[in-house]
C-alpha cells in the first residue's frame, strides 16, 4: 500500500473535525501532528523532529500538542499554516490532499522520518500517543517513545540527538544525560560558593516533580555545598491536582502563595508550571506581604550577573550582552536595564517564539516573559570566544570558568524551570543576596491585566510590539490623551490569541492610579469593539 493509502486507513480510527467532542478532538489534531512532524523530519533531510503532549500551566482536563525542531527550538513559524491545514482538512480524502500537496510544494525528498516524542502526566496522555504513533506508521517514520518527560527535557534531548558527532554536540541524547549535564554544571558555576538556606519548589502536582527529585540525586547536598531543596505539590498519582491550587500560573495570576506552601517570612520559594518549562520565585517579607518575582525579575538578576561575568573575565568588549522583554515588562525593570545595568533592550510581540528569535540578535541574549518563561542564549561567536580567551589574572580565570559552567548549566534550546532553578540559586549565592535583595533592586509600578469582551477582535491591529494600535482609526490618539494624565502611566491593549477579546494592560505611579487608568482604556476599548 502506498502512505497515502495507509493515512487514509489510520485517520478512519479518528473523529474529524466537525465529528469531535470536546473530550475527542485532540485525538485526530494530534493524529495530524505526527503527520506535519513526519513531513517536517522529510524537509529536514532525516532529522530528528520532537513532539510534547501537554497543556502546559491549563487545567488537567486540557491537553496539547508542541513541535520541536532539530536544535531544539520551537517549530518554524512558517511551518504553523500547514499544521492549522492539516488539522482542519474536514475529511480523510481532504486530509490526504493536503498531505499530498506540501509533498509537491516543499518538494520533500523521499527519506526516512524520524521523530521522538513524550508527555507529561495527564490522564489523556497515553490515548493521545495512540494516535500520533498511528500517523507516524502511517507515514513510515521512526520514532523513539521516551514516556514521560518535562518539555524542556525533550527539547534537550532532540537537540543532543540532532548534534551528535558534530562540533555543535549538545550533550547525552537520555534523561540521565540531562541530569549529569546540568548537575555538573551547577556544581562548577558555584565554585565553592554556599547557598543562603533552601528552597520550597511547588512543582504544580506536574511532571516537574518527579523530574526535579530525580536531578537532586546528581546534585551536590548542602553540606557538600550544594543546595537543600524542598518540595511540595509533587502528586502525580492524582492527575486532577495538576495546576490545581498550586503552580506558577497560579502564583502569578492570583498573587499569592500555594496553600500548601508554608513557608516563613524571607524564606526562598518557587512555582514550576505542569510540564516545568516556566518557573517564578516569591517569598514573604518580615510584615508577612507576599512578595513576586517574576520573569522580569530572573530576566534583570540573569542579565547584570552574565554582564559583570563578561567584564570581570576580561571579555566585556567582545560580547554583546542584551534583553528582550515584551510590552507585558514592568516599567521598572525596562528602566533598571536601561538606566541602571545599561544593556540594550528589545521590545517584541508576545509569544515565547518572537522573544527567542529577537535574543539571537546579541552575543548574550538574556529572554523572559513576566509568567517565567525564558532563558539565556549563546551564540556560536560567544561560545568561541569565551571557550578560547586566556585569563590574564587568577580573577579572570574564576570569572571566566563560571560564565564557561553557565553556558552548560542554561538549556539554550527553550525556557526550562529546572535549569532556570539553579541558575538563580548560583547567582544568589555568588551575590550573597536573598530574595529581599533581590527584590530591592527596583520597584515595581504598581499595573492591572483588564479582560474585555469585544465583538470581533481581529478590527484591533496592533504594532510597535503590540503596544499601539493602528486601529480602530483614532483609538491610539485617545489612550495617549489618557495616559498622559497619569504619573508614569503607560498602557496598551492587544488582541487575545484564543477568542474575541481584549487585554488591556496598564501601570501607573500608584495603584490607585493604575487601576483607574485599566478602566477608562477598557471603556475605550469596549466602545470601540461593540
Amino acid at each position: 500500500m502506498t502512505v497515502q493509502e495507509d493515512i487514509l486507513i489510520a485517520s478512519a480510527n479518528f473523529p474529524k473535525p466537525a465529528e469531535n467532542t470536546f473530550h475527542t478532538l485532540l485525538d485526530s489534531v494530534v493524529f495530524r501532528v505526527g503527520l506535519l512532524a513526519a513531513l517536517r523530519s522529510r524537509f529536514k533531510n532525516g532529522q530528528i523532529i520532537g513532539v510534547m503532549l501537554t497543556a502546559s500551566h491549563n487545567p488537567s482536563d486540557d491537553n496539547g500538542v508542541k513541535l520541536v525542531d532539530p536544535m531544539g527550538e520551537m517549530l518554524e513559524a512558517s511551518w504553523e499554516a500547514h499544521a492549522t491545514k492539516l488539522a482542519n482538512a474536514p475529511s480523510d480524502e481532504d486530509l490526504v490532499a493536503v498531505y499530498e500537496k506540501l509533498v509537491k510544494d516543499q518538494n520533500l525528498k523521499d527519506v526516512k522520518p524520524h521523530v521522538v516524542f513524550a508527555r507529561d502526566t495527564r490522564a489523556s496522555g497515553p490515548r493521545l500517543v495512540a494516535a500520533l504513533t498511528a500517523a507516524l506508521d502511517a507515514t513510515d517514520t521512526e520514532y523513539t517513545d521516551y514516556k514521560l518527560l518535562t518539555t524542556p527535557q525533550l527539547h534537550y534531548i532532540t537537540r543532543c540527538l540532532n548534534t551528535q558527532g558534530t562540533p555543535y554536540d549538545y550533550g547525552v541524547p537520555t534523561e540521565e544525560g540531562y541530569y549529569e549535564k546540568t548537575a555538573a554544571a551547577f556544581k562548577k558555576a558555584m565554585q565553592g560558593r554556599k547557598s543562603s538556606g533552601g528552597v520550597t519548589v511547588d512543582c504544580a502536582n506536574g511532571v516537574g516533580g518527579p523530574k526535579l527529585r530525580e536531578l537532586v540525586k546528581y546534585l551536590p547536598s548542602s553540606s557538600e555545598g550544594g543546595l537543600e531543596i524542598r518540595i511540595v505539590n509533587d502528586d502525580v498519582l492524582s492527575p486532577e491536582r495538576l495546576n490545581s491550587q498550586c503552580g506558577a500560573d497560579f502564583v502569578k495570576t492570583g498573587q499569592r502563595a500555594p496553600p500548601s506552601s508554608q513557608a516563613k517570612p524571607l524564606a526562598r520559594c518557587a512555582s514550576l508550571d505542569g510540564d516545568a518549562d516556566r518557573i517564578v520565585f516569591y517569598f514573604m517579607d518580615a510584615d508577612n506581604n507576599f512578595r513576586l518575582l517574576d520573569g522580569d525579575r530572573i530576566a534583570t538578576l540573569a542579565a547584570s550577573f552574565i554582564g559583570d561575568l563578561s567584564r570581570s573575565a576580561g571579555l566585556g568588549e567582545k560580547l554583546k550582552v542584551g534583553v528582550v522583554q515584551t510590552a507585558y515588562a514592568n516599567g521598572a525593570s525596562t528602566d533598571y536595564i536601561a538606566s541602571y545595568l545599561r544593556l540594550p533592550i528589545i521590545c517584541t510581540n508576545t509569544g515565547v517564539k518572537h522573544l527567542h528569535h529577537a535574543a539571537t540578535k546579541f552575543d548574550v541574549g538574556v529572554y523572559f516573559e513576566a509568567n517565567g518563561h525564558g532563558t539565556v542564549i549563546f551564540s556560536d561567536l560567544a561560545l568561541k570566544r569565551i571557550g578560547k580567551y586566556e585569563p590574564k589574572s587568577p580573577a579572570q580565570s574564576e570569572s571566566l570558568e563560571t560564565l564557561r559552567a553557565l553556558t552548560q548549566l542554561i538549556n539554550q534550546t527553550v525556557g526550562d524551570a529546572l535549569s532556570d532553578l539553579l541558575l538563580v540559586e548560583v547567582i544568589l549565592a555568588h551575590k550573597g543576596w536573598g530574595p529581599k535583595e533581590w527584590d530591592n533592586t527596583y520597584t515595581d509600578l504598581p499595573n492591572r491585566l483588564v479582560r474585555v469582551e469585544v465583538v470581533d477582535r481581529n478590527i484591533f491591529k496592533a504594532v510597535d510590539a503590540e503596544r499601539k494600535l493602528e486601529s480602530p482609526p483614532g483609538i491610539q490618539q485617545h489612550i495617549d490623551a489618557l495616559v498622559g494624565k497619569y504619573k508614569n502611566g503607560r498602557s496598551f491593549a492587544r488582541a487575545s490569541g484564543t477568542e474575541d477579546a481584549m487585554r488591556v494592560y496598564a501601570e501607573a505611579a500608584t495603584r490607585g492610579e493604575a487601576d483607574d487608568l485599566a478602566s477608562k482604556v477598557a471603556g475605550l476599548v469596549k466602545q470601540a469593539g461593540s
